[in-house]
Order: structure tokens, then sequence, then C-alpha cells
């Protein structure tokens, strides 16, 4: 069975109606919430490191909509034996770069690498254009 959490204007949680979470630190805090409920019911096993892995996957798309997508729009996360599914919604139809780590002259350059982490933490991640305009990213991490 697949535990979903969604917030957004069409999805209802089972305590009540929700909002996008409006700041990175709300959308850890109910990945946190809803990976501690599955694994203490038994449901899936979560070991430590998958869960870091969720919550840094969940920080960096949360981050990457605000600063680059006009905001979150919507967020769901889903647990089931397969993994944590994260999706963050943003305004944005621009797709997310990588971008190098250094500049032009060769020095150093802040930000720029959200995206590859959550490439490299996510065993699947995919990027959907929204019928309103926008985008949702999500990213699947997997329960080793």
């Amino acid at each position: 069975m697949l535990d979903k959490h969604r917030t957004g204007p069409s999805a209802t949680l089972p305590e009540q109606r929700r909002r996008p979470p409006l700041r990175p630190a709300d959308a850890r805090r109910t990945v946190e919430r809803v990976m501690t409920e599955r694994c203490r019911a038994g449901a899936v096993s979560c070991p430590p490191e998958a869960v870091e892995d969720a919550l840094l996957v969940t920080s960096e798309l949360t981050t990457n909509a605000l600063l680059h997508g006009g905001g979150i729009t919507g967020f769901d996360v889903e647990v089931d034996s397969g993994g944590v599914r994260v999706s963050v919604s943003d305004r944005s139809e621009a797709l997310p770069v990588a971008h190098a780590a250094d500049d032009e002259r060769g020095r150093a350059r802040p930000g720029g690498r959200g995206w590859p982490i959550v490439c490299r933490l996510s065993r699947d991640v995919r990027v959907t254009e929204l019928p309103r305009g926008g985008k949702r990213i999500t990213a699947v991490v997997p329960l080793r």
C-alpha cells in the first residue's frame, strides 16, 4: 500500500487540507514525519542513510523551486517499499541545470550543485510540464 501525503490546491491530507510548504524546513519535517510513520508501522524499512538522502533531496528541490522556479506551488511525498517519492511543483517551465563549479576565469562559483545532488541520490528523476504552466519534479530516493 502506498502512503500518500499531498499538499496543494487539490490535495487533501487525512488530517486536514494544507497548502504547499513555504520553506524547505517545512518540507523536510513533512518527509521525516511520513517516513517515521511508515517505518514505525513496519510497512517499510527506513535506514538512517535513506532518511538523510530523502531529506537532502527534499531540501534541494524545494530550495531550487524558491530560488529559480518562482515559488513552491505543490508538494507531495509518498513512501512505499520502492522508496521515497518526493514531488515539488513550481511556476517556472525552465528545466533544471547544473552549473560548472568554476567560472570562466577558474574561480569557484557559489551554488549550482543542488541538481547534481538530486540526480546522484535518486534512483529516478522526472520533470513534467503542468497543464496550467510550471513544472513538477519528482525524485525517487531508494530505501537501501
